[in-house]
């Protein structure tokens, strides 16, 4: 008989960005993994996969009623699955099916804190009500609690959020043997040309969605106008216009900036960043960015909001720089410098690299979640 784990996310994509080698690894462990989210065009991907998928929608923002309903829907697939470890992730998603899994009587249920949704730059009032959900349903729908970021284990741990015997600070990591293997990716020569770049554009690279939080606003401000060599590409897709019309018209504003290159959603990220000179994540919010890892691996300095995370990442001075948030200027301050000395450019990508390798390595991440899977079963 096969163990059964249920992995759940709001959305198709982030199972696939986000917990790809993990369910690789854990149908090789010998589990049968199933995955609730809601329907998406990932779905056929997921299930040529191996995975067993169930649609169940899941809202991403707080709405009661259709909240409700996701609960109760939630349970009742569990209740069919009847799995032996329940894994939720993502904010709105991993409160409403932790307590669906409770309703269900899952007998493991584990949350992964990508990063915990209240945040320092939070107004006060809004803090204290997400802390205090995320409280409460750690201490009662929760079994286990994962973070990425060391800074939400720590305080996790000193509110009490779960005995320190049931938290495990697992960290981030990327895939470092193949598809972020800048070796690898050295021996294509042409590789710069290829993607329509000048041997001497000098590239800064964003990745992220292309919401206000993400500071994207910030960055494009910070590049419009620099020298016509310094080349900004934007990779990630717009918000839904009914979800936010308004930074769609401020975005589309610097379309015409023949510097800015917007290539949408991509499967070749690695590509850009490889031939990238610096990467730039200028977020208001974050929780543990495996962007920022990506690039550190592929060689770029670091340009990123000085955030939980972020800053767990990026060494002020050697790896890249921490700014303040919403300082377009600084932005603008840090790319100029790193375009003007070469030679501090070249050391920050060296040490970027060194830290993504001593630090980052995806299968470390992998192997702590397994022996926790595994000690519960």
């Amino acid at each position: 008989m096969k163990y059964k784990i249920v992995q759940v996310a709001a959305i198709d994509y982030s199972i696939v960005k986000l917990l790809a080698n993990l369910n690789e690894n854990t149908i090789r462990a010998g589990y049968e993994v199933h995955i609730i989210t809601s329907k998406g065009p990932y779905r056929d991907l997921l299930e040529s996969q191996g995975y067993i998928v169930h649609d169940v929608n899941i809202d991403r923002s707080i709405k009661p009623i259709s909240n409700l309903k996701t609960i109760w829907n939630l349970r009742r697939v569990l209740k069919n699955i009847k799995p032996d470890i329940l894994h939720v992730h993502t904010p709105i998603a991993s409160v409403l099916a932790r307590i669906a899994g409770k309703l269900a009587k899952v007998p493991s249920i584990i949350y992964t804190a990508h990063g915990f949704y209240f945040h320092d730059n939070m107004p006060a009032k809004k803090y204290k009500l997400f802390f205090t959900i995320e409280k409460l349903i750690g201490q009662y729908f929760t079994d286990y609690i994962f973070t990425q970021s060391q800074e939400d284990y720590t305080l996790a741990l000193e509110n009490n959020f779960r005995p320190e015997k049931k938290m495990v600070w697992i960290s981030n990591g990327i895939d470092l043997d193949n598809k972020f293997n800048y070796e690898a990716m050295a021996k294509n020569e042409n590789l710069k040309i290829s993607l329509g770049f000048k041997e001497e554009d000098f590239i800064i690279t964003f990745v992220g969605r292309l919401v206000e939080e993400k500071g994207i606003l910030d960055l494009l401000k910070a590049a419009d106008g620099l020298a016509h060599n310094i080349k900004l590409v934007i990779i990630g897709e717009l918000p839904d216009k009914e979800r936010d019309n308004s930074i769609i018209e401020k975005i589309n504003y610097y379309r015409g900036n023949e510097n800015i290159l917007f290539t949408g959603q991509i499967e070749n990220i690695n590509e850009f960043l490889f031939v990238s000179d610096a990467f730039c994540l200028p977020s208001y919010r974050e929780g543990m960015p495996r962007s920022i890892i990506e690039a550190m691996a592929m060689r770029n300095a670091i340009i990123a909001t000085n955030i939980r995370g972020s800053r767990e990442e990026v060494i002020d001075g050697e790896t890249g720089y921490l700014i303040d948030v919403e300082r377009s200027d600084l932005i603008n301050d840090r790319i100029l410098k790193l375009y003007n000395n070469r030679d501090l450019l070249s050391e920050m990508q060296q040490k970027s690299y060194e830290r993504a390798h001593a630090l980052y390595d995806e299968n470390d991440v992998i192997s702590k979640q397994l022996a926790v899977f595994e000690s519960v079963i």
